[in-house]
Parts: structure tokens; C-alpha cells; sequence
């Protein structure tokens, strides 16, 4: 099973390079992005991530996590999976290793798409005309969640590094380039 952590901050690609992965290599894409904004906004759960992410903040470990698994299970056949946006903390990374261990598998590589601060803020600023997202079109939350990410997130990466399974990979250029710098990366694997 070729379970893949693609990892880097807002803006970074990480959605359109999952689904190139997912076509490329049968995986299923998990994008807790995706899945919290899915979620009914009138659930519990739905209005407690919500309540995180309208400011830009993370949703707690706990409800990330349990998030996470009941998504992954709906996959029982799957080749592997593709980790969008999770995990963002190292007690979210120790449960993926737990949870997935259970499953008799674990993660074979985090991908680390590496971009400046100043593309990223461009590409967001770009992303929220044409999706709507209003996140991505607010300064202050684009770098509230920049900040995020630096201060609690990118610490994940050197979970993984002691692990020997971070590849980090350039996230400027075309959306073809970076996506074959990807599959690079990944021909060990296959």
C-alpha cells in the first residue's frame, strides 16, 4: 500500500498535485480540507471545525483524527492513500503511524511541496477569484494560516526526516514541472 503525506503550506499545490497522484497511481485522495468543509454545517462536528477554520486556526488533534479515520475506512481496497493537509501536528502524525500500523501498513513518504511566502499569498489571493473560497481572499486569515503552518505544522517535516521518509520537493514552476519532480520522488516506490 503506497500511503503518501503531501505536505506544504496554503497555496503550495497540494490539491492540484493530488490529483495528478491519485489518476497516476490509483490512490485515494483524502484532503481534510475537503472533508471539514463537507461535513454538515449544522452537525456538531461540522459547526466545531467550522468554528476553527473560519479563522484560519487548526481543528483540534482529537477531532482531526477521528475525522480522518472514519474517511480512510470508507477505502478498504484501496492501493493507498494521498494525505492532503494531514497530519498537521506531531501527535497527528504519531496517530496515522498508530492507526495505520493497526492496518498491518504505514507511510512510505512525505512529500514537502516548498514554496516562498510572497507565491504563496499570490497564488491564494488568485485561488480565492476563481473558487470563491473566501479564506483564501481575506490578507490578514491567508496569513494567519501561513503563520499556522510555519509555527505548528511545519515541525511534521522533522517528524518524518528522522524517519528517513521526507522528500522535499520545489514547489515553483508549472504545474507539469512540479508534478514531475513529484513522480521523480516517487520511482523508488513503484
Amino acid at each position: 500500500m503506497l500511503n503518501i503525506v503531501l505536505f506544504g503550506p496554503p497555496g503550495a499545490g497540494k490539491g492540484t498535485q493530488s490529483t495528478r497522484l491519485k489518476e497516476k497511481y490509483d490512490l485515494v485522495h483524502i484532503s481534510t480540507g475537503d472533508v471539514f468543509r463537507a461535513l454538515d454545517p449544522e452537525s456538531e462536528l461540522g459547526k466545531l471545525a467550522k468554528s476553527y477554520s473560519d479563522k484560519g486556526n487548526l481543528v483540534p488533534d482529537e477531532v482531526t483524527i477521528k475525522i480522518l479515520e472514519s474517511e480512510v475506512t470508507k477505502h478498504p481496497d484501496a492501493k493507498g492513500v494521498i494525505y492532503d493537509g494531514f497530519p498537521r501536528t506531531t501527535a497527528q502524525a504519531e496517530a496515522l503511524d498508530e492507526f495505520l500500523s493497526e492496518k498491518g501498513t504505514s507511510v512510505a513518504v512525505m512529500l514537502s511541496l516548498v514554496v516562498p511566502e510572497d507565491e504563496l499569498k499570490r497564488r491564494l489571493i488568485s485561488r480565492a477569484q476563481t473558487s470563491g473560497r473566501k479564506d483564501d481572499a481575506d490578507p490578514q486569515i491567508i496569513q494567519n494560516r501561513i503563520d499556522t503552518y510555519n509555527n505548528s505544522t511545519a515541525p511534521v517535516a522533522d517528524y518524518y526526516r528522522a524517519q528517513g521518509k521526507l522528500k522535499e520537493i520545489d514547489g515553483v514552476g508549472t504545474i507539469d514541472e512540479i508534478t514531475e519532480r513529484i513522480y521523480s520522488a516517487l520511482e523508488v516506490y513503484h
